[in-house]
């Protein structure tokens, strides 16, 4: 029995840890390609076209992509400080569990991370929101002249994440209606 309960207990923090990883991977996505994708001109055979403003804008505050964007983002008023530190931490959180897998497993659980996961979430939507409220909504003609309420805004990177708790709790349902679109 007790090998049971590790099993499902040893599965359940795989599942966790790699929600937690690919919504990492959701975030880093939503700060650098969208700010990335901002910049794109248009497409030739080798692909995205990006202005070469998006050279001197962004990539020249940093080696880093991921932290040239932080900067844009921030300087642009998308997030602040506070949203930075907490983007440190949510990065340790995942660098902790992408490198120690292994003994997360064996060891015994440790999700710590379960309650990073909310504070990235909670990231993801606000810059999320920010592009949506920002860039948009001002050049989509079904809302002018229309009150937005920001709170009402639930961004596709966020759907997703909810798709993938929805799954993970056992909702096939979803799943099959999401495969199929029935």
């Amino acid at each position: 029995m007790g090998t049971a309960i590790n099993t499902i207990r040893n599965a359940r923090t795989v599942n966790l840890a790699s929600l937690y990883i690919t919504a990492f991977e959701i975030l880093k996505e939503s700060i650098v390609g969208r700010l990335r994708s901002f910049f794109m001109v248009g497409f030739d055979t080798g692909g995205d076209v990006i202005s070469e403003k998006y050279e001197t804008a962004v990539l020249a505050r940093n080696k880093s992509p991921l932290y040239a964007s932080l900067d844009w983002l921030s300087e642009n008023d998308a997030i602040d400080q506070n949203d930075i530190h907490s983007f440190e931490r949510l990065k340790a959180i995942r660098n902790s569990l992408a490198h120690d897998l292994p003994s997360l497993v064996i060891d015994g659980a440790d999700l710590k991370h379960v309650d990073g996961f909310q504070e990235l979430v909670a990231l993801l939507r606000k810059i999320e929101v920010w592009w949506v409220a920002n860039f948009e909504i001002p050049v989509n003609p079904h809302f002018a002249g229309k009150e937005i309420d920001a709170e009402g805004i639930v961004p596709g990177p966020v759907l997703i994440i909810q798709m993938m708790l929805e799954v993970l709790s056992g909702n096939e349902g979803l799943l099959k209606h999401y495969k199929t679109g029935i």
